[in-house]
């Protein structure tokens, strides 16, 4: 890291002890950025980064809801308006375990940059709970939800913060999201959530946006190096909504896709992964990966262990953050492996990604490759506004020019400061000028 961004990360560190995503998130981010300060001495001046790395607004509460059996539950939330120079806060609120203030501000500091790589007028934000929603009735998900909004919804508007799903929270939970909002505010203002369902404002590819924008950057990626997708041996970690359409849209560019995983294991399908059966098996059944093999001749189920040890050309690492580790790294570069591209957010550790550089293994950081989810999700926010609807085509057409943007802007930025084919310096350097300009022109807010 440069010397003269070593303060602040200090000061990242002493005032958020024990966020130690947020710390990783930070450092990604500021290790590109030593040429981008040292040519433009305003950023430094302004305290530019100082600024960046200190939320708007930090929001934590707690959420009471009863569940089947009449018994009080108490889980917490959080929600992260981080950056809003660019546009009203955008992004996801996640329901997990694991969900505490350190990932969210993780998430909401990575949204910034990525909202920004997109070109659209959005800022960056998240959320979430540490509610388990996996096991949990339709009527506890909608109670617990009503109660969450209860209390967000104060904070929530299309001109202010907008979220959508992350992990747990798909379109079910935005609809009872929704709906509790609309009851409370006696307002129709469909534009305060996105990944609704097309029955109440959602757009089309919005479910597969995520998926395919990866695939996408990937393909352009690829190309920029002399080479091409199609025919390339692909696998695929996670088994929701952003691996699965990962897949599908893989092998549609004719990629063979041989592997997906879930927390128990994963299975190999030498046939290529099919995909209704994977959706059956996991967004319709809701059960384990297992089941897919059980379901598919000649699929294999492997329980534990890790899916990287399946020899591929084409890494997409879709569960979650820091998954994929330097040792995973070093299996995938001595099986092969030419490409590697991050649908989850931060699912590569920092020992991963320096060994991909090191070994020549071009690399998409999430908030590259993964930015067709937010980028769809502000174009199911253009439709409301407008009290449009557009075909599936006309937004599948939408979303592969903002990631074929995307790419250009990542490549362009890594080729100005002396690091071409440096994707995660291109997409740090590039975000970064366009949210610090924006900052400078607001003034000190």
């Amino acid at each position: 890291m440069d010397p003269l961004l070593q303060d602040d990360f200090a000061t990242v560190l002493a005032r958020n002890p024990g966020e130690d995503e947020f710390h990783q998130a930070v450092a990604e981010v500021l290790e590109s950025l030593g040429p981008v300060v040292r040519k433009h001495a305003e950023y430094h001046e302004h305290s530019i980064i100082e600024r960046l790395c200190e939320p708007e607004r930090q929001l934590i509460f707690r959420v009471p809801w009863v569940d089947d059996q009449g018994r009080v539950r108490i889980n917490r939330a959080f929600r992260v308006e981080f950056n809003s120079a660019l546009g009203p806060y955008k992004g996801g609120l996640r329901f997990h375990p694991s969900v505490y203030l350190g990932i969210v501000k993780f998430l909401g500091f990575e949204q910034i940059f990525k909202n920004a790589l997109t070109g659209l007028p959005i800022g960056g934000g998240k959320g979430g709970s540490d509610f388990d929603p996996k096991g949990r009735s339709e009527g506890e998900v909608m109670r617990f939800c009503q109660s969450l909004m209860t209390e967000l919804y104060r904070h929530l508007g299309e001109y202010t913060d907008v979220p959508a799903g992350d992990i747990g929270v798909g379109q079910r939970e935005i609809g009872y999201l929704f709906g509790q909002y609309k009851r409370i505010t006696n307002r129709y203002e469909s534009g305060v959530l996105t990944g609704k369902s097309i029955a109440h404002g959602g757009s089309q590819v919005r479910t597969e946006a995520t998926g395919y924008g990866t695939v996408f950057f990937t393909e352009q990626m690829l190309a920029e190096s002399g080479s091409t997708l199609s025919g390339r041996r692909v696998v695929v970690s996670g088994s929701g909504n952003v691996a699965i359409y990962a897949a599908q849209k893989a092998a549609e560019l004719g990629a063979q896709v041989v592997a997906c995983s879930d927390s128990s294991g994963y299975v190999v399908d030498e046939q290529g992964l099919d995909i209704a059966l994977l959706r059956q098996v996991k967004e319709v059944d809701r059960t384990r990966i297992s089941a897919y093999a059980e379901q598919r001749a000649g699929a294999t189920f492997v329980a534990g262990g890790s899916v990287w040890d399946v020899p591929c050309e084409v890494a997409l690492p879709c569960a979650t953050q820091n998954e994929l580790d330097g040792a995973a790294a070093r299996t995938l570069a001595d099986h092969g492996a030419i490409a590697v591209a991050e649908g989850a957010n931060m699912p590569c550790t920092p020992d991963a990604v320096r060994l991909f550089h090191e070994r020549g293994v071009l690399f998409a950081p999430g908030k590259a490759a993964n930015a067709g989810g937010v980028a769809t999700s502000a174009l199911e926010m253009q439709q409301n506004a407008s009290r449009d609807s557009w075909s599936f085509e006309h937004t599948e057409d939408r979303l592969r020019e903002i990631m074929h943007g995307v790419h250009a802007r990542c490549a362009a930025a890594a080729d100005e400061y002396g690091a071409p084919g440096n994707y995660v310096a291109g997409a740090n350097i590039s975000s970064f000028l366009q949210v610090a300009d924006a900052m400078l022109a607001l003034g000190v807010v």
